[in-house]
């Protein structure tokens, strides 16, 4: 193109091919990189061509991340996002979300990592782009090795090899062997890692990808090397380090493979060469800034002084190591939260998105949706309250009628005039003023004496009332229903974890208004043999005590653990707590005093004791443990499903 007497610097093609050289130089020559990438960026600018000023700057971005300046590099990968968003060019969008990602991961922020990694996940499957999704997937995977969570990271692998079959791209199957070797070969599965890595060196040296061969011979020294097979490992490592020194640059890998080189020379008990690789590994760990690099050089550094008897150059890199391995300890530890927390927080972000979106088409049909659910549950009252008065008429007959009977009848008579006497009071108390208030709202509105836009601003309380309605009249029509014989227990095989699933769900955004957190943290797929809606009810009532009792910012965890045959289920907050006194009387018939939680939620004080049926039934057991101002743990037990084919007893 510079041959030719048209030739502009200027000209879009002329800089989208100084682009693409400026990146075929980032594993090669760095300072080539930032050179050509700083002509593209000010071609770009000087004829205001922004998909050049994005790749102009992500150059420049890599240039200082491959320097370990991560100061500099983050900057500059934000501000092309920003250019690629406001241009709407989702592929270049995702690449720099990948590179983002990265960043974030090599600094030890995997929470913001994953976060990121996810975000370029939703765009890369809208853009319909495979190759990123199978990036994205498989650095996800990266956070979760890293993290030694090796089940999760081989989830994730699962979703990458899928990926790549559909793309058919064997240098792209390679990369994820390699990295899925790496992963083996921390878990100590050599056979596999091996397996993996002789798969992708043959098509990278096929394929001459220098830079990932160069990662691919160390990870394979690296097997070698945990095996204490250090003539082999050796091997490996210098065909990894002659690539080093002719034809790629990448300080991040080097790091690995000296501090392999230098153990391997360890083991073969050449210290003067081990001390050698170890002090270069550092250098380079401190020069672009790599902890991980640190510790496990200043650890081989530690063994070879300690070995030739030099105890305070031994003893300075030991207190190196201890302390930079204790912080990143004490970090990884807490990145391991943070990664379930991040991964829980995007999913209820998005699932709160798509119901925002879904409101706002569905916002004119409100008025007539409220009417309806009004008219419904006043509906239900009335059938309750009918049926209880022709079975009271029924018994009443029958005392008439059969006077031997009489002691008999009287004692059911008794129970029911409990029962009315309890929905009575619960109707009266903790469903009419809900209902009277709404009532009121919308009396208001049709007299016009409130506007449409003061209506609006009602319906978050409604939505609240009508909420606490729908709950209280769910367990009231349940305890109605049992007090009178009219439930039966069906066992089938259930699974605990959508039970809970769906609960936490349910309950999920009034745990948001208080900042309240829900931990899943069940094993994998639990099954019982029970009644489907009535351990239901008994889940859902105690997850709402818990919310209720809880103060804001607390935490509610929902654990569950084998005993013998049955699972023992716990609910376990950080709540106000209660008196011994208290925990002897919740779960009697009798009580039915409504409390009042943190933010002065209502409830019936039916709960508990619908709780203890519904279990009972279910030929379990359920009590609390509290301390008050420090939290409670309601537990139940419920039966295992031992067979697919059991039936009920």
């Amino acid at each position: 193109m510079e041959s030719t007497n048209r030739f502009n610097p200027k000209d879009t093609s002329h800089i989208n091919l100084l682009s693409r050289l400026a990146f075929s130089y980032r594993y090669l020559d760095t300072d080539s990189l930032y050179s050509i990438g700083e002509r593209v960026l000010k071609y770009s600018k000087d004829i205001d061509y922004a998909y050049g000023e994005i790749k102009g700057l992500d150059a420049l971005g890599n240039y200082y991340y491959s320097k370990g300046n991560r100061e500099k590099s983050m900057p500059l990968f934000k501000e092309a996002l920003e250019l690629a968003q406001e241009i709407e060019n989702i592929e270049c969008e995702v690449s720099l979300i990948n590179t983002l990602a990265q960043n974030y991961s090599f600094e030890g922020n995997y929470a913001e990592a994953l976060n990121w990694n996810l975000k370029g996940i939703d765009l890369a499957k809208e853009a319909g782009n495979q190759q990123m999704l199978s990036i994205l997937n498989e650095n996800i995977a990266g956070l979760y090795a890293d993290q030694k969570d090796f089940k999760n990271a081989l989830m994730f692998y699962d979703t990458v090899q899928k990926i790549n079959r559909r793309l058919g791209n064997e240098v792209i199957d390679a990369e994820t062997y390699s990295n899925m070797a790496s992963l083996y070969k921390d878990a100590k599965d050599y056979k596999s890692a091996m397996f993996n890595i002789n798969r992708s060196i043959n098509t990278f040296e096929k394929n001459k990808i220098y830079d990932w061969l160069a990662y691919a011979y160390q990870v394979k020294g690296d097997i070698y090397l945990n095996q204490k097979k250090y003539k082999w490992a050796l091997y490996w490592f210098d065909q990894s380090n002659m690539l080093f020194k002719h034809q790629i640059e990448d300080d991040r890998i080097k790091i690995e493979l000296m501090n392999g080189m230098a153990k391997v020379y360890f083991g073969l008990e050449k210290d003067s060469l081990s001390l050698k690789y170890a002090e270069e590994g550092l250098t380079l760990s401190k020069k672009i800034k790599s902890l991980q690099g640190q510790i496990d050089c200043s650890e081989t550094l530690y063994k070879v002084q300690k070995k030739n008897g030099n105890n305070p150059e031994a003893l300075a890199y030991l207190e190196t190591f201890k302390t930079l391995s204790d912080s990143l300890f004490m970090d990884k530890n807490k990145q391991s939260l943070s990664l379930l927390e991040t991964k829980l927080h995007y999913e209820q972000e998005k699932q709160e998105l798509i119901e925002a979106n879904e409101a706002a088409l569905a916002k004119q049909r409100n008025y007539i949706y409220f009417s309806i659910i009004i008219l419904f549950i006043l509906s239900i009252i009335l059938f309750v309250i009918r049926r209880s008065e022709n079975i009271q008429k029924k018994l009443n007959k029958k005392l008439k009628d059969k006077s031997e009977a009489v002691i008999q009848r009287e004692a059911q008579l008794h129970e029911i005039n409990k029962t009315n006497t309890k929905l009575f009071s619960i109707i009266g108390h903790d469903l009419r003023g809900p209902i009277g208030g709404l009532q009121g709202i919308l009396k208001m509105f049709t007299d016009g004496d409130i506007s449409t836009k003061e209506l609006i601003s009602f319906i978050p309380k409604l939505k609240t009332d009508v909420e606490n309605i729908s709950f209280t009249l769910n367990n009231l029509l349940s305890w109605g229903l049992n007090q009178l014989n009219g439930v039966v227990t069906k066992p089938k095989r259930v699974s605990l974890s959508y039970l809970v699933g769906n609960n936490i769900r349910l309950l999920s955004e009034i745990a948001k208004s208080k900042s309240i957190k829900i931990i899943n943290q069940l094993p994998e797929n639990p099954r019982i043999w029970a009644d489907n809606n009535q351990i239901d009810i008994v889940i859902r009532n105690l997850l709402s005590n818990a919310i209720k009792f809880t103060p804001e910012n607390g935490l509610i965890t929902i654990e569950a653990q084998e005993k013998s045959d049955m699972w023992q289920v716990s609910v376990r907050d950080t709540g106000i707590g209660m008196t011994a006194e208290m925990q002897r009387s919740i779960f009697k018939d009798s009580s039915n005093i409504t409390t009042y939680g943190t933010n002065n939620e209502k409830g019936t004080g039916l709960g508990l004791s619908l709780c203890k049926e519904m279990v009972h039934k279910n030929n379990g057991e359920i009590w609390v443990e509290s301390i008050p101002r420090k939290g409670t743990t309601f537990y139940f037990t419920v039966p295992k499903a031992q067979s697919r084919y059991q039936k009920a007893s």
